[in-house]
């Protein structure tokens, strides 16, 4: 089992009538609301936090790509990484992921990439989305019909850069170079391995399938609610021969530990209320373009998060009402699973029993969310490291986890001077 931590870098400081005052936290949310000296402190103690997971001994630490919103800072999840993989030594980093069909040339994401991965000594874990229609439709203007043939494209030209070693013409639908020849290149071959989140596409199951990349389930929701998904590409998989090996799936779940369950609900209330009631407040408008959703997810009848989150903002109209249930108080949080709390003896069988019953050997957890404080991010984060991981990191030890980072030998990988101002001032 892999135990990864996982940080979405919320704005911390949406006002209390965030909801009632304001239609979205996505695409139109309103630029008064940034406070920029805040975000310095914010950024820097996300940051501050995601070290100090890769301390206590996390497997890996996850940032991801979002764009126009007050849920996640994170617009180029590629910078936080490359500072990461300068501040930590030995832990994977996960960078779930970069929006492929964003990018023009794409070869911007083979480069990056391949930075990182030269910086940590080939630590990098690839991931590659399509995107929410907020980050790729919307904020930045792409065709949701055209989306998943650019993405496709965009993939086609990344994993070519990295592993053809001679200089070549790349002449797709949308995008033509007559000179791709990436410099760096990455330390892992032939490449870093390849992640894929989604939301529960069809066509993304069958491709995970096809490539022999990682799936990995990334929902708000919790492992109620992601059992029908994960179900349902674990019966894809068999009908397409392949073996029910768990590392083949990821899976995120919110997750507080405390000294008992009254404790953690005690601790985690705010934090969850504040991200279920103000993080996922989008506008029904910006869930689901035409074109986006492909025919053979809406035969599934499979539902994107977002379009969850948005639903649930129209309690009461017919577009909302089959998720007017959609709890955010938290005893319905918890009742309906979308966060996982006790003791840690509790939080580990919990988790026990959500990855034998979803198959899942990458666990992501978020163990900050919404406006959690540092202190109660660190304190929840050490509980977990020290009295939770123990006791389920020993699961599925009879599967090779062939999706993981290949480093450099410790030996063989730079240590960073220790930094002081006199060497600053020289």
């Amino acid at each position: 089992m892999k135990l990864m931590w996982f940080h979405l870098m919320p704005y911390t400081e949406l006002p209390e009538d965030f909801r009632t005052q304001h239609p979205s936290v996505w695409v139109d949310i309103d630029a008064k609301l940034f406070d920029a000296k805040r975000a310095h402190h914010m950024y820097n103690d996300f940051m501050d936090e995601l070290e100090y997971a890769a301390e206590v001994g996390f497997d890996a630490i996850c940032v991801n790509e979002h764009h126009s919103n007050g849920y996640g800072l994170m617009p180029s999840p590629n910078l936080i990484a490359s500072a990461l993989a300068r501040r930590t030594s030995d832990t994977a980093i996960c960078v779930m992921g970069n929006s492929l069909a964003l990018y023009n040339p794409p070869t911007r994401v083979a480069e990056e990439f391949a930075m990182i991965d030269c910086i940590s000594g080939g630590r990098l874990i690839a991931g590659f989305p399509v995107g929410t229609p907020m980050d790729t439709c919307y904020a930045y203007g792409q065709n949701p019909s055209m989306l998943r043939e650019r993405y496709m494209e965009a993939h086609d030209l990344v994993v070519r850069a990295w592993t053809d070693k001679n200089t070549f013409a790349f002449n797709g639908r949308y995008n033509q170079q007559r000179y791709v020849n990436i410099w760096p290149r990455p330390i892992q071959d032939p490449h870093p391995p390849i992640w894929v989140p989604g939301g529960g596409s069809v066509e993304t199951w069958h491709w995970c399938a096809e490539m022999d990349y990682v799936y990995c389930y990334l929902s708000y929701y919790g492992y109620k609610a992601g059992q029908a998904t994960m179900q349902g590409f674990w019966d894809e998989m068999a009908r397409l021969g392949k073996d029910r090996n768990p590392y083949r799936a990821g899976f995120l779940q919110f997750v507080g530990v405390g000294e008992s369950r009254q404790h953690a609900f005690d601790l985690y209330s705010e934090a969850a209320e504040y991200f279920y009631g103000r993080c996922l407040h989008v506008d029904p408008a910006w869930a689901t373009p035409p074109g986006y959703t492909t025919e053979a997810s809406m035969r599934a009848g499979l539902e994107s998060q977002v379009r969850k989150a948005a639903d649930s903002a129209v309690r009461g109209k017919s577009t909302g009402e089959r998720f007017a249930s959609t709890s955010r108080d938290m005893q319905g949080i918890v009742d309906n699973g979308y966060v996982i709390i006790g003791s840690p003896d509790e939080v580990a069988e919990q988790l026990r029993e959500v990855a034998t019953n979803l198959n899942v050997g990458h666990l992501m957890l978020l163990l900050q969310y919404g406006n959690m404080s540092k202190e109660l991010t660190r304190y929840n984060t050490r509980l977990f490291a020290e009295q939770v991981k123990p006791k389920i990191q020993g699961m599925f030890p009879d599967w090779e986890d062939k999706w993981w980072p290949n480093p450099m030998a410790a030996g063989q990988q730079a240590v960073p001077s220790p930094f002081s101002p006199r060497m600053a001032a020289e």
